[in-house]
């Protein structure tokens, strides 16, 4: 996982390492890490930003007799890509799902995400690790465009031994949505998942449905899934789909085929908007809560 993008963070420490911790020796070394950042799907304002942030720290530090060069040059690179990676918008999802069902009222979650993200696995992924944690889930399938889509959302309802509210193709998804919504109430439901129509971020019109669930639904989490393998085309469509429909957080999906790494560095930094899981596999526990501190630690090991 990310193994080009830690190989590249490690030759720049190497590199810093040798060279005099002035901002003029700094620059080429600089300059050509930047290139290996954009090469590895880091977009290019946020190997800008990482760049500035390692010659202000570096920039005349004078190192002392005994003490570590290496670690000094990793500290710095370890503070800068955390400052990337956090936003103002922390959330504590399990903290959020508790205070709603301690109200009596369902926690109502709205995934976004165009075709071949993994967008309906993933919220089967999120109804398992909800299930786990003791909620009760219902699924809704507001795609209502896609050949498959409602037999596809069926099929891990049935494995999961979930109810899944559904209508025929063609339907309002927003009144789908909002009759899972209603069933949660009237049975004590703690939690709605609901599956959009995966659609391209340029589509306006598609883009403007999406509007009107959020509109009528009134959700308490709107989530992006983007697919990691895609590079910068996953920034794109996260800075897009956070202008048109405003996402509150993003789950970076095929993190475990991802030797780059870079879109986890960037969705961030471009929404200020958080990655709330990552999806490391094929099976429904291959979810994990992200950590920027553990995701920085993890690449710079």
């Amino acid at each position: 996982m990310f193994e080009k993008l830690k190989s590249g963070l490690k030759g720049l420490v190497n590199k810093v390492t040798t060279t005099e911790l002035k901002a003029e020796s700094l620059r080429s070394v600089l300059s050509d890490f930047k290139v290996s950042l954009v090469e590895n799907d880091v977009a290019f304002p946020v190997a800008e930003q990482i760049c500035n942030g390692m010659e202000k720290r570096l920039d005349g530090v004078q190192v002392k007799r005994l003490e570590d060069r290496k670690k000094i040059v990793e500290k710095s690179l370890h503070d800068v890509l955390l400052e990337t990676m956090r936003t103002n918008n922390n959330i504590n999802f399990l903290d959020a799902v508790e205070e709603k069902r301690r109200k009596n009222e369902p926690f109502v979650i709205v995934f976004v995400g165009i075709n071949g993200t993994g967008k309906t696995t993933t919220i089967a992924k999120v109804a398992h690790f909800l299930n786990k944690k003791g909620y009760s889930v219902v699924l809704a399938c507001s795609d209502t465009y896609r050949a498959g889509s409602i037999e596809q959302l069926e099929e891990h309802a049935k494995r999961l031994g979930l109810r899944m509210i559904k209508h025929k193709y063609g339907a309002d998804p927003a009144a789908v949505a909002y009759d899972t919504i209603s069933h949660a109430k009237s049975h004590g439901i703690n939690v709605v998942l609901i599956d959009t129509a995966g659609r391209m971020q340029t589509n306006k019109n598609l883009m403007n449905e999406l509007a009107k669930i959020k509109r009528i639904v009134n959700p308490d989490l709107t989530l992006l899934t983007v697919d990691s393998l895609t590079g910068n085309d996953a920034v794109m469509q996260a800075e897009e789909f956070h202008k048109s429909v405003g996402i509150d957080a993003t789950i970076l999906t095929k993190v475990d085929a991802d030797v780059k790494g870079g879109s986890a560095l960037s969705v961030t930094y471009v929404t200020q908007k958080p990655i709330l899981f990552i999806g490391t596999g094929q099976t429904y526990d291959d979810l994990e809560e992200f950590n920027p501190e553990n995701f920085v630690q993890m690449i710079l090991k």
